[in-house]
């Protein structure tokens, strides 16, 4: 059995657990070898209510935990409203810095993160937490190099993940390391996940940062461009598109969307470039010829201007198929 220990705290949100626990249970009834065995420990052994009003029993203390000397393999810390009091527990704190010295690797949840780095887990490492506390935990300890975009971030045996659905994407990568990306796809699959997204994924796409547009025609347009990155998308094409004037258009893009259209096409080109480097073995060429890019020097000037690097470095950081090469 592999023993992975949640840890659960007064006003939890609901969905950091559910969706890992889930996860975890379906790998297990698929036929992981070694199975899962999920534990819930609260700093006291008593139940914890989510911050949706759901009372979560818990199977012990962290110190009976602690001292039962179970093995554990894997120690989870939940995310939620109440994460930032967990983190000023001294007790649940040293609770967990205990049961992390004994587990295979440590992983947080959301604003979990917050909870490791209070108990010193996170010192001198790369982390990611929810983009509501990325600030809070980069200003509390400068020690760790706070990663704001990711939705995971793995840093040798730890683990750490960004908002609320990103615990599934988490879980699923870790199903992935222990037992393949067969299971792993098999369980997206059942939760109805309709893309497994790995850690190098924005916590935001392009279409979630933007603006949804007011006018039914460019609301249309946004909604079809993610489907025709390699169509003609210059602004007069566009223009056309919603049949409008070209000054027309793009002054109502903008207005509306916040970005003008060709920043708009940039970021979903970039944002689709990034996911293809992430998930597949296709060429730098191709990639750029399947985003809309019809030059491979197009990519690599965006990936150096708007990432810091090259399609090439981006691919070996992110992409699971070529690290185990």
């Amino acid at each position: 059995m592999r023993t992975v220990v949640f840890v659960v705290f007064e006003d939890l949100q609901l969905l950091d657990l559910a969706g890992p626990v889930d996860v975890l249970r379906g790998a297990t009834e698929m036929g992981a070898d070694p199975p899962y065995r999920t534990l819930l420990a609260s700093a006291d052994g008593r139940p914890v209510r989510s911050g949706s009003g759901v009372e979560i029993g818990v199977d012990a203390s962290l110190d009976q935990l602690r001292r039962r000397r179970l093995p554990i393999d894997s120690l989870v810390v939940v995310g939620g409203a109440g994460a930032d009091r967990a983190a000023h527990d001294p007790d649940l704190g040293r609770g967990v810095a205990a049961l992390s010295r004994r587990a295979r690797r440590t992983v947080s949840v959301c604003s979990g993160a917050l909870v490791l780095a209070a108990a010193g887990l996170l010192d001198g490492r790369r982390a990611t937490t929810h983009w509501e506390t990325v600030d809070q935990l980069a200003t509390r300890h400068p020690g760790i190099a706070v990663e704001p975009d990711p939705i995971y971030v793995q840093d040798g045996d730890v683990w750490t993940s960004a908002g609320v659905t990103a615990g599934i994407d988490l879980f699923l990568a870790l199903v992935d390391a222990d037992h393949g990306a067969e299971l792993a796809h098999q369980i997206a699959r059942d939760l109805v996940v309709f893309v497994r997204r790995p850690g190098g994924q924005s916590q935001f796409s392009t279409q979630l940062k933007s603006q949804p547009a007011r006018s039914p025609a460019i609301a249309e347009l946004q909604r079809w461009l993610p489907d025709h990155l390699d169509d003609d998308l210059t602004v007069p094409a566009m223009a056309r598109h919603v049949g409008l004037s070209q000054r027309q258009f793009a002054r109502a893009f903008a207005a509306e969307v916040g970005a003008t259209p060709a920043a708009y096409v940039e970021n979903l080109r970039l944002e689709a470039a990034r996911r293809l480097l992430e998930t597949s073995d296709l060429t730098v060429e191709t990639v750029a010829r399947t985003v809309g890019m019809s030059l491979p020097e197009t990519l690599y000037r965006a990936f150096r201007l708007r990432l810091g690097t090259t399609p090439d470095q981006y691919r070996k950081h992110w992409n699971k198929s070529i690290q185990r090469r």
